[in-house]
């Protein structure tokens, strides 16, 4: 959520990094913000100053009273029950016109980061770095839905059976292979500093809020009606809900977390050869990190969490790609993006698998994760998230690169983890 202060004092630059994020009538919604904010702002004087008179009048009656001066204290009892309706009414009118600029602050997007390009679709994407040799795809390369029946890794159709479309049936080397990767990858995030976390998977509203999820992505998420609790969309939500209403001091920072956690999306309007097979799924394995900063580090933290996300697709021997999203592709609650694409040598295309991210005071000020600075003035911390990484597009693109024939090789870094070197057709 933004912060009121920065909307007063830096109108302008609001506006336009609302309009970088394609915000409809960005403007005339700042300035209806600033409107309620200015009103809101004179109510609480206003109630402030009926206050400061029942409290001198209250005094007075006291003196008055004492001194045995009870007709002027039985006026000044009159004037203080009319100053208290007053204030009682302003009090009302405050709450509502609070809770009314909350709505309209809840529904603003993060700004963009400068770095950020200009654009509005993927087109407009800016690729920064690219890793690894693309093989060629053609005749005998086969897509990972074909690989994953042939090799008897994957059961797309018991899926549908059990559940639905988009919850696939892992059996064998490709059950043992999804648990290789998320041991590989949370191995990896300890080693580099992170602390394991198993959070819950089922969230409240006030966590699907404090990440940016509610009220944006609503639609988007699995709902338990009767408990009122959301299946998590990501780690990042439950992990990052740990540090909700908590204040830090400087050298607590920062704090590093990784987690593993089934994510359910429900994806809805998703059709097309875009999600056959893993390129989309309703449930899916997913490890986390995530990262709590002081405001100075946080643009370091992301650099160096991108630099750990590709050296783990380095260490799977996958081709791979990272772009800088533009405003227009970039998610509601980040200022910054970098996503890691993988080649995928089936489909002739990129596929994502991480998302990284920066997302400022977006996510702490909903959350009120705070640090105390060195003068002893409470600040908003930063936090930042990524993918590191998700399974499906992984799985997809590491059996159609590795894939020999006869046989899908496993990378020599994986294979302490799935005990074996290759996976064979069965029988």
């Amino acid at each position: 959520m933004l912060e009121i202060n920065l909307i007063r004092t830096q109108t302008e630059a609001v506006v336009a990094g609302l309009e970088r994020k394609y915000v409809a009538d960005a403007a005339a919604r700042i300035n209806q913000i600033l409107a309620a904010d200015e009103q809101k702002r004179a109510l609480q004087t206003q109630s402030d100053q009926l206050k400061s008179k029942v409290n001198a009048l209250s005094r007075e009656i006291g003196d008055d009273m004492k001194s045995g001066r009870t007709t002027e204290a039985q006026a000044k009892k009159e004037e203080v029950a009319r100053l208290k309706n007053d204030d009682s009414e302003c009090s009302e009118q405050l709450g509502q016109i609070e809770q009314a600029l909350h709505q309209m602050l809840v529904q603003l997007p993060n700004l963009p980061h400068d770095l950020v390009p200009s654009g509005r679709t993927p087109d407009d994407n800016l690729e920064v770095h690219r890793w690894g040799t693309i093989l060629p795809g053609g005749s005998g390369i086969l897509p990972h839905w074909e690989l994953t029946k042939t090799f008897g890794l994957i059961d797309f159709e018991e899926g549908v059976k059990i559940t639905g479309a988009g919850f696939p049936v892992y059996k064998g080397a490709g059950a043992r292979l999804q648990r290789a990767l998320i041991n590989f990858f949370l191995d990896r995030n300890t080693a580099a500093g992170y602390l394991e976390i198993q959070p819950p998977i089922l969230v409240n509203e006030a966590s699907g809020f404090g990440t940016g999820q509610l009220p944006d992505k609503e639609g988007q998420m699995y709902f338990v009606g009767e408990d009122k609790l959301y299946l998590a969309p990501t780690a990042e939500v439950p992990v990052t809900n740990l540090y909700r209403d908590t204040l830090w001091k400087s050298s607590d920072l920062p704090i590093k977390n990784t987690a593993y956690t089934p994510c359910f999306r429900r994806e809805a309007g998703s059709y097309g050869k875009d999600v056959r097979g893993l390129n989309r799924l309703h449930q899916f394995d997913k490890v986390e990190i995530v990262q709590i900063t002081l405001p100075e580090q946080s643009e370091q933290a992301l650099i160096e969490m991108c630099q750990h996300v590709g050296s783990l697709i380095e260490a799977l021997e996958l081709p791979h790609r990272m772009i800088r999203l533009c405003g227009g592709d970039m998610s509601f609650a980040s200022a910054l993006t970098y996503d890691f694409e993988v080649w995928s040598r089936g489909q002739d295309r990129w596929l994502e698998v991480s998302s990284v991210s920066n997302f400022k005071t977006f996510q702490t000020n909903r959350l009120k994760v705070r640090y105390r600075d060195e003068d002893g003035k409470n600040q908003l911390a930063h936090s930042l998230n990524g993918s590191a990484l998700a399974l499906p597009r992984i799985v997809a693109a590491l059996l159609e690169h590795h894939q020999t024939g006869n046989s899908i090789r496993i990378p020599a870094a994986l294979v302490p983890y799935t005990g074996f070197e290759s996976i064979s057709v069965p029988g």
